[in-house]
């Protein structure tokens, strides 16, 4: 009964935090906007959103995609595939993300144009092209890639989550049906998987957000690294990153608001 009672002061609770947070925003952003430095390094500092952003949106869509083949191929009847997923998922999930990038980075690009210019090597031979050189391989891209390849071992484990949470009987009765292997993944299996898989498949996304400064130690021009880059030049520290930490805040907080909206209108469509 007190279990109950809490439950239901809960939904009807006031998010004061929530109201705390807009004020101070709010004020700091007053505050930027009406003081000369601040205002400064704020107008430095955001040029590095535009390439946050798309760094997150690119590796996360790009760690979507490669995590849920991941997850299938442990979901598959094959035993060599599983095998081959758990061997990734295990090995990757060991690598810390900032290692990962300077693998990436440093050695992984060079490896790449190596394998690839030897594959190329006839058509080169003949004119065809030119061989690929590392430097044409963008620090951005190696950032991209090694966000995707760090993130896909998470994002692969809450895809085969949340497929497994689905009834297997429904799965048997859509074989009864007839329906092919894809038509049961796409009509069945996915839309009530999604809604198992989209809190903590968010939690991940407002992660990469966070993680993305990380791209900074190879130059990327992101928010950390131009506010690095100003504060080495000016000596602002403190006024630098608590602008770094204030954009972060609102991008993340934000962020998670917004999925947490999506969370609760997706709870009630499915109680309707």
């Amino acid at each position: 009964m007190h279990l109950l009672s809490t439950t239901s002061s809960e939904k009807k609770e006031f998010p004061w935090w929530l109201a705390i947070a807009a004020a101070i925003a709010v004020a700091a952003a007053i505050f930027v906007a009406t003081t000369e430095i601040y205002s400064q390094v704020f107008s430095t500092v955001a040029k590095g959103i535009g390439i946050t952003v798309f760094v997150t949106l690119v590796g996360f869509s790009l760690a979507s995609i490669l995590g849920l083949g991941i997850a299938l191929m442990g979901l598959s009847g094959s035993v060599w595939l599983r095998q081959i997923s758990r061997f990734y998922v295990e090995i990757i999930r060991g690598v810390p993300i900032l290692v990962l990038l300077f693998w990436i980075a440093f050695v992984g690009a060079p490896a790449f144009v190596a394998g690839w210019n030897a594959a190329m090597a006839p058509l080169h031979e003949a004119g065809l092209g030119s061989p690929l050189q590392v430097r044409d391989v963008s620090l951005l891209w190696r950032a991209i890639m090694a966000l995707t390849i760090g993130y896909s071992a998470f994002i692969s484990e809450v895809f085969r989550a949340g497929i497994q949470s689905v009834d297997a009987g429904q799965i048997e009765a859509a074989k009864a049906l007839g329906l092919t292997r894809f038509q049961r993944f796409r009509l069945i299996i996915l839309p009530q998987a999604i809604r198992t898989i989209l809190p903590p498949l968010g939690n991940d996304f407002v992660a990469m957000v966070k993680d993305s400064s990380l791209v900074s130690v190879l130059g990327v021009a992101d928010i950390t690294q131009m506010g690095k880059v100003y504060a080495s030049g000016s000596f602002r520290f403190f006024e630098t990153y608590s602008i770094v930490a204030y954009i972060y805040l609102v991008l993340t907080v934000g962020l998670s608001l917004t999925l947490r909206a999506l969370e609760r209108r997706m709870r009630k469509g499915h109680r309707t």
